[in-house]
């Protein structure tokens, strides 16, 4: 898993409340195991017309923010079902990091082992943050993890709070099997001890 350590980049507006799972990648995406290739089915059905024709009006089919890496998006992101092809689509298609008034928990904590940062910020600095984000792409907002501020492209601060071990694990590219691997000498050495023990297992 990448590090997340600071980030700057274009901002895309999504102003919807409750975008929910099914939204950010529909059902009929779920068949895989892989991480990567969701990122052009992000948003499937609000992005492509029924022919699969993109559709002008929609956010990130916009040139200033084809290539956004954060979302500013209305409350309750992420609700619905909890698959985790979410957040995999939203890192394939670029996506580091979502700021909303609030997440569904299991997208959520899916968003930070899969290298995403998902920033919770009181209402006023998501309007804020929206209205700098409507400013197109040479409008770039900067997101740093270890300060733990949002700052708009107007210079404007905002601090958001994070679980202490959440962050470590961003700041160092772990996910769950990244953490297992700290302890390998811890491991190795219970294995060899138990192999001496019970050498019949």
């Amino acid at each position: 898993m990448d590090k997340f350590e600071k980030l700057t980049g274009v901002a895309a507006p999504m102003p919807l409340v409750n975008i929910d799972t099914d939204m950010i990648i529909p059902k009929q995406f779920l068949k895989t195991i892989k991480r990567s290739g969701l990122g052009k089915n992000l948003f499937d059905e609000m992005r492509y017309d029924d022919n699969g024709n993109e559709r002008e009006d929609f956010v990130l089919n916009q040139p200033a923010y084809r290539h956004a890496e954060i979302i500013v998006a209305g409350d309750n992101f992420g609700c619905g079902s909890s698959r985790e092809h979410a957040p995999w689509a939203l890192l394939d298609f670029g996506i580091r990091c979502v700021i909303s008034t609030s997440f569904a928990d299991i997208f959520f904590n899916n968003c930070f082992k899969n290298g995403i940062l998902p920033v919770v910020l009181p209402q006023e600095a998501i309007d804020e943050l929206m209205e700098d984000a409507r400013k197109g792409s040479n409008a770039r907002i900067t997101v740093d993890l270890e300060s733990q501020t949002v700052t708009s492209s107007d210079g404007n601060t905002f601090h958001f709070e994070v679980d202490p071990f959440k962050k470590h694990c961003l700041l160092n590219g772990l996910d769950d099997i990244g953490l297992t691997l700290e302890k390998a000498s811890a491991i190795d050495t219970f294995e060899a001890k138990a192999e001496t023990l019970r050498p019949w297992v």
